[in-house]
């Protein structure tokens, strides 16, 4: 496996003149034990396929990839995700057995701007986990919205909302609870 991630290393370091590293996490694919998010950015546009662990442990470049992806589009404030939220996630895909892109509505929130949306409204939580890093707001274009909402919930890993007029559901790695 070593001898894979240095391969793949040095084939990126040698293409990275050519190619953006966001074009470049669209061609990872898993090996065996390893775990691949496929995500888009409903607010910003940006896509991201990516290896974010391999050999029993996080990537730490992939990270980076994915907090840059998941940050506070409202003012790019970046932050660390749970790597927990970010194992909860593969585990839904393969429930659903899904290897398309999870939209993201939000991920990562700044105090600041989880203070502005719960001013403006009664469904947004003062004390928010968006606010830790440890939450996300996620749709999947194809499946239904109550699947998506039963799937995440049978994980039993942390708080499932379920708001179907802004059609998303909410997941977190805090205590385990559903709405």
């Amino acid at each position: 496996m070593m001898q894979r991630r240095a391969f793949l290393k040095s084939s990126l370091l040698a293409a990275a003149p050519t190619l953006s590293i966001p074009a470049l996490a669209k061609t990872a694919q898993a090996a065996p034990g390893e775990r691949t998010l496929r995500l888009y950015n409903t607010h910003t546009g940006e896509k991201l396929n990516t290896v974010f662990w391999a050999e029993g442990e996080f990537i730490p470049d992939a990270m980076k990839d994915i907090n840059k992806v998941l940050r506070d589009h409202r003012n790019n404030k970046v932050a660390q995700m749970d790597p927990e939220l970010l194992l909860l996630l593969t585990q839904l895909n393969s429930k659903l057995d899904n290897n398309k892109e999870l939209h993201i509505i939000s991920g990562y929130r700044s105090p600041e701007s989880n203070a502005k949306l719960h001013a403006a409204s009664n469904g947004v939580a003062k004390r928010s986990l968006h606010m830790d890093a440890k939450a996300i707001d996620i749709r999947l274009p194809g499946k239904d919205l109550r699947m998506l909402h039963k799937a995440a919930m049978s994980l039993k890993g942390g708080g499932v909302g379920y708001y179907a007029d802004s059609q998303f559901v909410h997941m977190d790695t805090g205590r385990v609870r559903y709405w």
